[in-house]
């Protein structure tokens, strides 16, 4: 076999709080890494995969980093093409910080970069998504976008995919706690109602509206008034143990916001700087401790570069 070549994708955070299936923004870690390297036999074989504890399947058809990577080949007609795949999960299943999509981003990253590169960045987007869709029964762009191409990303439409990247003001940075607790995807979208009050609805369009403007100009007074979510987390903080116990705390440590991360479990908050954002992760952290609740901190400026080779 040849050299190999490694790809790492990070983790995102989706909504932030106004934007549902429609805001995304990058962290540099936690992330999946995806080694690929030429084979003597035939077709895309995934070999390896570490860090999963055996929830993940070895068929490539029923992997979200395999199906990616076997859309972009039948795209580049290099589908028999001999490829072993290894897939290391660095990362926790189910944890609202868009697991699927690091492996998907990874996976046809990984390819492409294996053949030379044929395709530019942004479009692996589509691959990337096919290989999400397999986890999340649907093509959501708000992980997959950020994860792959880094920043603060605004997903007009899934289908077809228009994403743009946001200006990201100096000094924002994010704290993500993940609480050690289950929350599923598929209940987290049940969960929720088809239709919203129209005054709810007005609030969170107005509140996306200025959160965009407060990044575009820098103002993290505008930034904080906006961060207020009327239509999905008042539905979803049922499912998070002490979700508003942990964003009191937030907001009292200083934070501009704060909010669920996805479908959860994970909490994210933004803050005007790196200081703030320490102190502010310690106080969400402690809540848990206190409740006997294991969690992970990640601490993060919003990631520009998204998936890198490594």
């Amino acid at each position: 076999m040849s050299s190999g070549i490694k790809i790492f994708a990070p983790a995102s955070v989706a909504n932030v709080a106004v934007g549902f299936d429609a805001l995304g923004f990058a962290i540099d870690k936690p992330g999946d890494e995806i080694i690929v390297r030429k084979a003597d036999w035939k077709g895309l074989r995934i070999t390896k995969i570490t860090g999963a504890g055996g929830k993940l399947p070895l068929e490539t058809e029923k992997n979200t980093a395999g199906v990616a990577a076997l859309r972009l080949l039948e795209h580049l007609d290099s589908a028999d093409l001999g490829i072993d795949m290894e897939i290391h999960k660095k990362m926790p299943f189910g944890s609202g910080l868009g697991s699927s999509s690091a492996s998907a981003v990874a996976g046809a990253m990984a390819i492409n970069e294996l053949l030379g590169r044929p395709l530019e960045k942004r479009d692996l987007l589509p691959f990337a998504l096919e290989g999400e869709a397999l986890a999340s029964g649907g093509y959501h762009a708000d992980n997959v976008a950020p994860s792959l191409l880094g920043g603060m990303i605004l997903v007009r439409s899934h289908d077809p995919v228009d994403v743009h990247r946001l200006h990201v003001p100096r000094g924002l940075f994010a704290s993500v706690i993940y609480p050690h607790v289950e929350v599923l995807t598929k209940a987290a979208r049940e969960i929720l109602k088809p239709e919203v009050p129209l005054k709810n609805a007005i609030k969170q369009t107005a509140n996306m509206g200025a959160f965009i403007v407060g990044l575009f100009n820098s103002d993290f007074e505008l930034i904080s008034r906006a961060l207020q979510d009327h239509l999905i987390e008042p539905q979803r903080a049922v499912l998070i143990p002490h979700f508003y116990a942990v964003k009191e705390a937030a907001l009292r440590a200083g934070a501009l916001g704060c909010s669920i991360s996805g479908s959860g479990p994970s909490i994210f908050a933004l803050s005007a700087n790196s200081l703030i954002a320490e102190q502010v992760g310690e106080a969400m952290q402690r809540i848990y401790k206190n409740a006997k609740i294991e969690s992970n901190l990640y601490l993060s400026g919003i990631n520009q570069e998204g998936a890198v080779k490594c």
